[in-house]
């Protein structure tokens, strides 16, 4: 695997998204309850936090609940409720000592009561923070996202707040649940699965994707760094040309080295 050595600091990643999976499969391949699952993949969020940190990560955002897992067995969502409060207690003075701040989005009004609580607690104690803002998207899902933000500058509209003919790209962005995130330029997913599942999907749109086969619970920095590594590899185009991509060599020395992919 790759080392943080092996990186090069000038081209870390600004934002780094991941989709934590794999974590039921890690317990019931033990024959474990799934909820334990989830509990050890708490170790990986640590993990993946101190890693971003070491290497100067500004942003990380992880796919913590979906709007779509409400629907799993009840017992199931409420120790995930009840695991996201003992996290908070247990992790956010780490998190706070080490510069991180917290801030979540989604359909946080969806979430009961005490994780809510427990949830704006943690973020007013990490507010000042500024070494990495760590984000949990919470009863979150990029369809809702986008309808909500439809709904939003309708309302803008009709109210006469707002001409159709001033609605962009930025009028969308900044009445999406997660404005003011820059996208990510990396998105990692765990436990081998190759989808998106319904996760910032107006964000990644020239975002770089890398899949491992590592199940959650078993994620450790060094997989971390190995995927920036990948990241660092790549030639990253926005729609330009081979020919207009080395024209701004001068630019971004760097790329030169950078592994070409379509």
């Amino acid at each position: 695997m790759s080392g943080k050595e092996a990186l090069d600091p000038e081209r870390i990643p600004r934002h780094i998204a991941i989709i934590m999976d794999g974590n039921g499969r890690w317990a019931t391949s033990r024959g474990l309850k799934r909820y334990l699952g989830h509990n050890k993949g708490v170790e990986a969020v640590r993990e993946a936090v101190e890693g971003c940190v070491e290497i100067g990560v500004s942003y990380l955002t992880v796919f913590a609940f979906s709007t779509e897992n409400w629907q799993r067995p009840k017992s199931e969502v409420d120790a995930l409720m009840s695991l996201l409060v003992k996290s908070l207690h247990s992790e956010v003075p780490t998190m706070d000592r080490n510069g991180v701040r917290l801030s979540a989005f989604g359909d946080l009004d969806s979430l009961p009561s005490r994780a809510r609580k427990n949830l704006e607690k943690a973020m007013e104690q990490t507010r000042h923070n500024q070494r990495l803002n760590f984000n949990l998207a919470l009863s979150y899902s990029a369809r809702w996202e986008i309808l909500e933000a439809v709904r939003k500058i309708a309302e803008k509209v009709e109210a006469g707040m707002l001409r159709p003919s001033d609605i962009s790209d930025d009028i969308l962005r900044q009445n999406m649940a997660s404005w003011p995130l820059p996208d990510p330029e990396l998105l990692i997913r765990t436990s081998g699965e190759q989808r998106i599942s319904n996760f910032l999907l107006w964000q990644i749109a020239y975002t770089e994707l890398y899949f491992t086969p590592v199940l959650w619970p078993d994620f450790k920095r060094t997989h971390l760094f190995e995927a920036v590594a990948e990241f660092q590899r790549r030639q990253r185009r926005f729609g330009l040309t081979d020919e207009q991509i080395v024209g701004q060599a001068h630019l971004k020395p760097a790329r030169a080295a950078i592994k070409k992919t379509d």
